[in-house]
């Protein structure tokens, strides 16, 4: 697999960062996933790190170098975070638990396949055109196209999340073939809610997700002013030509069996900072290249 990435996180008006994302991957398979801790009810934080660190965990369990079964895999990892958020609740007493909402993707074999819940969202962009976008489990997603005071006055309320008392609900798409170019972006409420779509789908049309997300997150910001909420984006371009941002290029190839890179330690508990800058991410793709540069060499050596 080939190819760009690029991550960003910004408190914005918000006490704390609730957002939590990163991405990891073997010779052959590629897991990318965003969780948006709810505001409202307790350690919002802790909810988004546990479904990331849990789906990850699964992840790297599964992927061998393939995961088999992605829909059934990328389901069944969401599901063990959920369990995992109602039984640490339990173990607290908490009079309510922890909720998040979850994006996550799998790109394996020249197709994407992703799961959701909640309303972090995937956008799928090729060509200068939208081709995909996961649809909100909200009141107002529900019925769109309405007019309804009460559907706006309820834009925000989630029918379905991760940590809540019932059972979530967890939409799967995929296999989704993947071309040459195709951009994938995984974000929270605070950048899709404060930014209209059609800027979404140029900004990651005419530039690399290097300067695409960033110019969208800042935009975010300013948009929804000094009451923005959490602004997190984790966009990807598949299959990037050798000459089109090549710092930022990861390839796979060198990955031995039963190795994976990650960049999920980034975003340890009680480790975020108010932002998830430039150089930190720069930081995170050069220990990627040297995990996989020490593999490499210890493959060679046998």
């Amino acid at each position: 697999m080939k190819f760009s990435v690029f991550q960003m996180s910004r408190k914005g008006g918000r006490q704390n960062n609730e957002d939590r994302m990163g991405y990891c991957y073997t010779r052959d398979s590629g897991l990318f996933v965003l969780a948006d801790g709810m505001g409202g009810h307790p350690e919002g934080e802790v909810a988004a790190q546990m479904a990331l660190q849990i789906v990850a965990e699964s992840f790297q369990r599964e992927a061998k170098p393939k995961v088999r079964d992605l829909s059934g895999f990328l389901s069944s990892a969401a599901l063990a975070a959920h369990h995992a958020l109602v039984c640490y609740a339990s173990d607290k007493a908490m009079l309510d638990t922890p909720r998040t909402t979850i994006v996550a993707l799998v790109v394996q074999g020249n197709n994407a396949t992703w799961v959701h819940c909640g309303d972090s969202r995937l956008y799928l962009v090729r060509g200068g055109q939208l081709l995909a976008r996961t649809a909100d489990h909200s009141f107002l997603e529900q019925r769109r196209g309405s007019v309804s005071p009460l559907a706006y006055a309820n834009r925000n309320i989630l029918y379905t999340c991760l940590g809540s008392p019932t059972q979530p609900v967890l939409e799967a798409t995929g296999p989704v073939p993947l071309h040459q170019g195709d951009k994938l972006l995984l974000c929270s409420d605070g950048l899709w809610d404060s930014v209209r779509e059609s800027d979404i789908v140029e900004q990651l049309s005419q530039h690399s997700v290097s300067k695409a997300i960033p110019n969208l997150v800042e935009l975010a910001l300013h948009n929804a002013g000094p009451r923005s909420d959490n602004v997190s984006a984790i966009a990807l371009e598949w299959e990037t030509p050798d000459a089109f941002e090549s710092k930022r290029n990861i390839s796979t190839e060198d990955i031995p069996d039963g190795e994976f890179a990650s960049t999920f330690q980034d975003w340890a508990l009680g480790a975020l900072e108010d932002e998830l800058d430039d150089a930190t991410i720069e930081r995170s793709i050069a220990e990627i290249n040297e995990v996989i540069r020490r593999s490499a060499a210890r493959k060679s050596s046998l």
